[in-house]
């Protein structure tokens, strides 16, 4: 249960963000953007600062046993703080969609009807070892009109406090609160959970981190929640594929970071070309050191090695995060979609062929916020896909599916503008 003293301290941060609220939702593209220059340029010229800061945070979750693959999405160094102010520029340049007339039309009585964007108004972050979603979640959040409360988890306090830092300077240097952007870290899993009760006070919750944390919000919380999705993405890699591109793709959605929701977890191969592809793509998979856990065929074809594993039924499950492939051969493209139907979390699939009808079938049959055609899984991503950077990715059905960019941030309100009308 959590403490009362705590309950109030957490209400009073959501308070003080909605308050504050009203002055950001009815400032300029100008005033948001010029906001946002300020953070870029507050990232590049702390950068040092939050680099140690970082490291104290990385220090910790090595003594504390943090997979490989959370450590990966905890760390920040001179190139990921680089590429954060990089991501708050690209979103100055995106167009505002607070006040973007949706859709319009005069009624046969005369009435005159439009949809417009407005913003959600303040919005709640949970997620755990990831301090770029600090930023990412704020900038957006920023220029979309909404006040943003944080809480960031314990593996990333010393990031996330220095982040913070410094967009609550540059609202301050632009006329605006410091509460708009606030973050509940210092209230531990009692302030996550006094967020999730702040119905009325925090318009909608994102959750974004494992599947056990992502559960326990959608169970828990008695505000609304857009569920970001668990990544258990396949690659399907059909007879009449490059090879050669499958080889690439593969390495790529695998190994290029292992830590993140996009990576591939399950290689499905057409049994015509399994052996032909596992001889070239599976010993630099194992090179770098990724462990195989192969099916009967795959493990043929890939012979006896030390990280080649059976296969079980909880492979199929599993969104590994860490440098784990699960690799099973099909008969064909309705096999490949009848288990991903099965097994998948519905964030991400993607097909390599060339035969236009199996592609056909494969976009057809699956159901996934993203569907990638011979290329890889890696680019369903805000920034990848011209979004700017994302709140996450959702994998519901609701208004918002795949990346979350800054149109998902808004909501609409319907204006019905009339000359005296009273309805008969």
């Amino acid at each position: 249960m959590t403490d009362q003293t705590t309950a109030t301290a957490v209400r009073n941060v959501c308070q003080k963000a909605r308050d504050a609220r009203g002055w950001l939702a009815n400032s300029s593209t100008s005033v948001r953007n010029s906001i946002l220059e300020d953070v870029a340029q507050g990232l590049e010229e702390n950068a040092d600062a939050i680099i140690a800061a970082n490291a104290k945070d990385l220090e910790a979750g090595r003594a504390n046993g943090l997979s490989e693959g959370l450590l990966d999405r905890l760390a920040l160094d001179e190139s990921r703080v680089a590429g954060l102010a990089d991501a708050v520029r690209d979103l100055i340049g995106l167009p505002d969609p607070v006040g973007k007339i949706i859709s319009g039309s005069t009624m046969p009585n005369g009435l005159r009807v439009r949809r417009q964007r407005v913003p959600l108004g303040v919005v709640g972050m949970i997620y755990e070892a990831r301090p770029n979603v600090t930023v990412d979640a704020a900038c957006l959040c920023l220029k979309a009109g909404n006040a943003a409360v944080l809480r960031g988890g314990s593996a990333a306090a010393h990031s996330n406090a220095a982040l913070v830092a410094i967009i609550q300077d540059a609202l301050e240097k632009n006329g605006g609160s410091r509460d708009l952007v606030a973050s509940v870290d210092q209230w531990g899993r009692e302030g996550a959970t006094e967020l999730m009760r702040a119905r009325g006070l925090i318009d909608a919750l994102v959750p974004r981190g494992g599947a056990g944390l992502i559960r326990s919000i959608v169970e828990e919380s008695k505000v609304p929640v857009i569920e970001t999705g668990v990544g258990n993405c396949h690659i399907y890699v059909d007879a009449s594929a490059d090879l050669q591109a499958a080889h690439d793709i593969v390495m790529n959605a695998k190994t290029q970071r292992v830590g993140v929701c996009n990576a591939v977890e399950t290689l499905l191969i057409h049994e015509g070309v399994a052996d032909e592809l596992l001889a070239s793509v599976g010993p630099d998979l194992l090179a770098a050191g990724v462990t195989l856990h192969a099916d009967e065929q795959a493990r043929s074809a890939l012979g006896n090695q030390e990280k080649v594993v059976a296969a079980t039924e909880e492979d199929w499950e599993t969104e590994y995060l860490s440098y784990d492939l699960a690799v099973r051969t099909v008969k064909d493209v309705d096999a490949a979609v009848e288990h991903i139907g099965k097994y998948s979390t519905g964030h991400t699939e993607a097909v390599l062929a060339t035969d236009t009808r199996v592609v056909k079938a494969f976009v057809d049959g699956v159901d996934a916020a993203a569907i990638a055609v011979n290329a890889s899984t890696r680019f369903t991503d805000g920034g990848q896909l011209g979004l700017g950077a994302e709140l996450g990715i959702s994998t519901q059905k609701l208004h918002a599916r795949g990346p979350m960019g800054l149109e998902e941030l808004t909501t609409w309100t319907w204006i019905i503008e009339g000359d005296g009308h009273v309805r008969p």
